[in-house]
């Protein structure tokens, strides 16, 4: 017997969901509105639906609004394909090409917007129920979000496709909510991949969130949630990873792309993990702790800090100096053990002119223990090139150095004390008032 519950957006009576999903996904939750009223029913009454997508391509004009608890939209292939690439490769080529846009189960966001228009009309889903108990349940699986195209910014850009500005957001939560899940997902080419606010026990897991302004943003507060196994990275202006006033996440296993402004980002975050992640990235502040993020584990990461080889974005750069530090730290009682670091950069790019580069940098706080961490750091004149892939690769491969990098493995500013130092440097290579703090050097092979 078929199930009421189940929806497929290609036999709906309402709308042509490959001119206008938007209005055939909101039918579809009109229809499970209406048919499931009661709160109890056998211990039961509103068992959700699924939504099924199937492959194929869908335009959006119409936001998609979501304001019921446990209901799943899911697809058959998250179709992500990279469009920064087609769109930095000339017309010419593109007839040779396998093909041109990301696939699978793919929306693609049309919604018009006016210039000063609220961030959130530019979402494609948008989540949001007030009273209680919390919308909770939501799901998100295995299909793609596409914006489309970046637009001209004011910025200079010559290509407006590489601005990462568009107004678009693919999910978009805007009230308290709880076990949200968003598994096997593709994201690409839209200002904000996801935005939630007030998350609790949030699941966001094995997704390819990528050419975007920002992938992942935690606003507001939230807690107890992950964002596990994904495939990250965010535009020059944005975070890959962002989160804000939250307790307990746990950030692991994730490889995260460069080109983000950070690969991580925590605003007065406290009692997280960051572990087990590979972290690349092309600009100092890879990993930044502001507004007092106390009590954080940062363990068992790979951070690797080169240039960017690729022609398109060549000049291009964060806005950071050198002196940043790689991981930038300020609050209190965190600790930082047993990473890699990797600093592979031209001595004629660092900025200013002269400047002995940091990796980890304690501002502020104190309390913070910085323990057994490993710092690779060499003079590498990498290559340039107009293919993205084997520049990158190329790049990844080189570990020949022509002479070791001189540079701050750990700088603890004044502003921080108490903080214990272990096998993080030798003594020329941490940079800390001993009187105040404890330090204990890395021993120098042959001395």
């Amino acid at each position: 017997m078929a199930s009421k519950n189940y929806y497929d957006v290609t036999e709906w009576p309402v709308g042509n969901p490959y001119e206008d999903i938007g209005e055939v996904i909101n039918s579809m939750i009109a229809d499970i509105k209406s048919r499931q009223t009661d709160t109890d029913v056998n211990k039961g009454g509103k068992p959700g639906a699924v939504i099924y997508i199937p492959p194929g391509d869908y335009h959006l004009s119409s936001q998609v609004v979501i304001d019921i608890s446990y209901l799943k939209i899911m697809g058959s292939g998250h179709g992500f394909t990279s469009s920064s690439i087609r769109f930095n490769t000339s017309e010419k080529e593109w007839a040779d090409l396998h093909e041109l846009w990301p696939g699978g189960s793919r929306i693609l966001v049309d919604i018009p917007l006016e210039v000063n228009d609220e961030e959130y009309k530019g979402a494609a889903f948008y989540v949001e129920r007030s009273g209680s108990p919390r919308i909770s349940s939501v799901e998100f699986s295995n299909f793609c979000i596409d914006g489309l195209h970046f637009i001209e910014d004011g910025s200079g850009e010559t290509n407006p496709e590489n601005t990462y500005t568009n107004g678009k957001t693919g999910i978009y939560v805007a009230s308290a909510c709880d076990s949200f899940r968003i598994t096997g997902m593709g994201f690409v080419y839209l200002e904000h991949g996801i935005t939630i606010y007030h998350a609790d026990a949030l699941t966001i897991h094995d997704n390819f969130i990528a050419e975007c302004g920002n992938c992942i943003e935690l606003r507001g507060w939230g807690q107890a949630s992950k964002i596990t196994d994904n495939l990250i990275g965010a535009g020059f202006k944005g975070y890959s990873i962002y989160a804000q006033n939250f307790g307990g996440l746990l950030i692991t296993a994730n490889n995260v792309f460069p080109r983000g402004a950070s690969s991580i980002y925590f605003d007065g975050v406290t009692r997280s993990s960051i572990t087990n992640n590979r972290l690349h990235s092309f600009y100092p502040g890879m990993v930044v702790f502001r507004e007092n993020c106390s009590e954080n584990l940062v363990s068992s990461n790979h951070f690797l800090r080169d240039h960017e080889p690729w022609t398109p974005f060549l000049g291009i750069d964060n806005g950071l100096d050198d002196l940043y530090g790689l991981l930038y730290i300020s609050g209190n009682n965190n600790s930082v053990m047993a990473n890699h670091f990797s600093e592979v950069i031209n001595t004629q790019h660092i900025k200013p002119e002269g400047a002995t580069p940091v990796i980890i940098r304690i501002v502020s706080g104190n309390g913070n223990y910085i323990s057994n961490n490993h710092v690779v750091a060499t003079e590498v004149h990498a290559k340039t090139s107009d293919s993205c892939f084997s520049a990158q690769v190329e790049a990844l491969l080189t570990t020949k150095a022509s002479v070791p990098l001189t540079v701050t493995t750990v700088l603890v500013e004044k502003e921080s004390q108490q903080n214990t130092i272990l096998d993080s440097g030798s003594d020329a290579q941490v940079v800390i008032d001993k009187t105040v703090n404890a330090f204990r050097a890395t021993p120098t092979p042959g001395q």
